[in-house]
């Protein structure tokens, strides 16, 4: 199986949509995902995340489902009071999470980090969400996580497509590819319509390991001639 996240196309925030500008990326990633043989469709029940999908789902023929658990998680991690303003935990400049003195192990050492000490709670709480959903979403795809790996119950080469969100989308990556969130979210960006793929890795006839064989790409937008768009990114990306 492969798993497609995909961010929502530019956004309208005000509006929950998409802008027009997002409408030419979502018909770009509808053609590239029609080469790459998409077969099931879900998206978050955000109006952006839909208004995305809908246009792979009309040109492929083929219905979505709505995954609630996908929507965007930055009511539940937001940060007020920091020197930045009003930000989401993912969005706490990297020289602030890798300036301690050691690497952060796990996803559970969130008092040696500033701003996200605070938040500790809410992050384990707003985690431990996805990780559920996460597994039994899954596990309805065929594949049943033990520890770790997952156990194939039902293996199978779909292509299976989830529109939902940037910081949720880098959260669920950290969970699948098993990073500190910490790390994750200092380290990587999902621009507005990219495809990150995640190979469910199988070796054996009886267990699979999640891969990432693409990150964030974009190559649709290229192919179109679109620019693609610093949703997210706070700093020089020019």
């Amino acid at each position: 199986m492969r798993l497609y996240i995909i961010r929502h196309a530019d956004p309208d925030y005000e509006n929950n949509t998409i802008t027009p500008e997002g409408h030419l990326e979502a018909e770009a990633l509808a053609k590239r995902l029609q080469r790459e043989g998409i077969n099931k469709i879900y998206s978050s029940p955000m109006g952006r995340a839909i208004d995305t999908a809908e246009h792979t789902a009309k040109l492929l023929g083929i219905d979505y489902n709505i995954e609630e658990w996908t929507e965007e998680i930055w009511d539940s991690l937001k940060i007020d009071g920091t020197p930045w303003g009003t930000i989401a935990a993912w969005d706490i400049p990297g020289e602030v999470i890798r300036g301690n003195d050691k690497i952060v192990p796990s996803y559970d050492m969130w008092s040696s980090i500033p701003y996200l000490d605070d938040k500790s709670d809410d992050i384990v709480e707003t985690f431990e969400m996805i990780r559920e959903h996460s597994d039994d979403f899954l596990a309805r795809q065929g594949y049943r996580r033990e520890g770790g790996k997952y156990a194939c119950h039902r293996p199978n080469t779909d292509k299976v497509a989830v529109f939902c969100h940037g910081g949720f989308g880098i959260t669920w990556l950290g969970h699948l590819l098993e990073i500190p969130l910490p790390l994750v979210w200092s380290a990587f960006w999902l621009p507005p319509s990219s495809v990150t793929t995640v190979l469910f890795d199988e070796r054996s006839d009886s267990w699979a390991v999640p891969r990432c064989i693409g990150l964030g790409d974009v190559s649709h937008l290229y192919a179109a001639g679109l620019p693609v768009r610093p949703r997210g990114i706070k700093a020089n990306f020019d």
